[in-house]
């Protein structure tokens, strides 16, 4: 049965997609952003030190708050701003740790153990199969044995 995320196997486990795994997690991770950009920024617009002062700004905080980069220019001076940028910081760190893992694995090709396991079931059923066949053979050979003797 194939879904757009996911596809499931013979065995009924699902297999993800890779590419709609990153998509789905840039997405989520950009809508993030955006929402927590409007709430990072109402927070800095009650301070007269802020160096947050329009969305873009706050946009861009939380994007280099996501990516671990650091604030560069901008950063913030309210204690509900600096709450706000650490919880991207740790929303974010999980997503793209997430995405980078993704892409690691799609690189250097990690083993995935599903797919393993997935071919052993495959082996194990052949060679079960296999000696369900011998094991008939074997009793028709002893059933005309009997009669010969």
């Amino acid at each position: 049965m194939k879904h757009h995320i996911y596809e499931v196997d013979e065995y009924n486990i699902r297999n993800y997609r890779t590419r709609a795994l990153a998509i789905l997690s840039v997405g989520f991770l950009y809508i993030t952003i955006a929402i927590l950009a409007w709430v990072l920024l109402q927070f800095e617009l009650e301070s007269s030190d802020a160096n947050i002062t329009n969305y873009a700004d706050a946009f861009w905080a939380l994007q280099m708050s996501a990516s671990t980069i650091g604030f560069g220019d901008f950063y913030p001076v309210t204690l509900g701003g600096r709450m706000v940028i650490a919880l991207m910081f740790y929303v974010g760190v999980g997503i793209v740790g997430f995405i980078g893992a993704l892409i690691a694995e799609r690189v250097l090709g990690f083993a995935d153990t599903n797919v393993k396991n997935r071919e052993l079931r495959r082996q194990n059923t052949e060679i079960l199969e296999h000696n369900i066949q011998l094991e008939k053979k074997m009793d028709r050979l002893l059933a005309q044995l009997e009669q010969r003797s």
